[in-house]
């Protein structure tokens, strides 16, 4: 028995990672997520979506750089 794969466009893609149809081409130009031509038609497996996803998770502690150092109160 063969796996069918479940294709989705790349309208269809963008909704899924919650981005605009630019990104989702940088992405597929950068080559960070595998897309297929078939003609003039671009087409994305599901499967290849959310291994995107599960490789784009942030870990705990990686974001420290992101929010500043509390600032401290002067006294007059």
């Amino acid at each position: 028995m063969t796996d069918v794969t479940n294709w989705m466009s790349t309208k269809d893609a963008s909704r899924y990672l919650g981005v605009n149809l630019r990104t989702l081409y940088r992405f597929i130009d950068e080559g960070e997520l595998p897309a297929y031509k078939f003609g003039r038609v671009i087409r994305l497996k599901e499967p290849d979506l959310a291994r995107f996803v599960e490789a784009a998770r942030i870990v705990p502690g990686s974001l420290e750089h992101l929010y500043p150092e509390p600032t401290r109160a002067t006294s007059r």
